[in-house]
């Protein structure tokens, strides 16, 4: 890890930062929305839990499956899985404020009971081996130190045949390391990978790919859409969280997706192997 590789404690602290404002903004669908187009008017959230979706379908959930959904936010996600395809969620999270947050959105779900958050690091998963059928890990991978480790404890906690998915943002192929290391170092982000980098490195560590969806433009590539977001609920975000506040999130979300051309977005499915 070098000097400009956000540590740990660095991505806890933002994400116990930020938790509040994505309960209101995105009602914690803590990643990106997927709209099919320009046209396309789904609203934020839901477009939000397409991508929950996309993941879920890409390893063929099953009801009663045990899952781990490793790096949960403010445990949207888990939620949503449990409620749609009656699985059995585990949460963890590096922030602790992220984890209570989840917890109390899990009290207030039809599916609480399949359902459990913990304050926690998917470097050194607190599971027994070959604990789960599934690991789903959406946009929380980018902030890995070392790949290597997280992968290495999702093939352990994985039952044979077990199932990863994996969405995240992806490093367009035309894009040089120094450019690609100027994103990462401005957006606190550990990994920015290709979608052959990515087979690679899953490949390198037991797992095998089955499947991967290149979908930048209709997600990273429409994420000038929170803007229209921010408007929409400018007042709610100014009476909780100031003038500033919302000036500087409208300036992030200019700042981050500023980068369209360069950036990509991934879906990909992979198993440990039976033997």
């Amino acid at each position: 890890m070098d000097a400009t590789t956000p540590t740990r404690e660095d991505i806890g602290r933002m994400y116990d930062e930020t938790a509040a404002l994505s309960q209101l903004f995105i009602d914690g669908q803590e990643h990106l929305p997927y709209w099919y187009d320009d046209r396309d008017a789904t609203p934020v959230i839901e477009a939000a839990k397409r991508i929950t979706r996309k993941v879920a379908e890409a390893i063929n959930l099953r009801p009663d499956e045990e899952v781990l959904d490793a790096g949960c936010g403010v445990g949207a996600p888990a939620v949503q899985l449990a409620e749609e395809y009656a699985v059995r969620v585990t949460g963890v999270t590096i922030s602790p404020v992220q984890a209570v947050e989840a917890q109390r959105r899990r009290e207030h779900s039809e599916a609480a009971t399949r359902v459990a958050f913990a304050h926690g690091d998917y470097h050194d998963l607190a599971f027994p081996d070959r604990s789960f059928d599934a690991v789903v890990a959406i946009e929380s991978l980018m902030h890995a130190g070392d790949l290597a480790a997280p992968l290495a404890e999702f093939l352990r906690v994985l039952r044979p045949g077990g199932r990863l998915a994996i969405a995240d943002c992806t490093r367009e192929a035309h894009v040089s390391a120094d450019r690609a290391a100027e994103f990462m170092a401005a957006f606190q982000i550990g990994q920015l990978l290709s979608v052959p980098e990515w087979i690679s490195r899953l490949r390198e560590a037991g797992l095998e790919v089955e499947e991967y969806t290149q979908c930048g433009p209709r997600v990273y590539g429409m994420g000038l859409r929170y803007l229209d977001r921010a408007d929409e609920l400018h007042g709610e975000l100014t009476a909780r969280f100031g003038e500033d506040t919302v000036h500087q999130l409208k300036q992030s979300y200019r700042d981050y997706f500023a980068w369209s051309a360069d950036i990509g977005y991934a879906i990909i499915a992979a198993r440990k192997p039976y033997l």
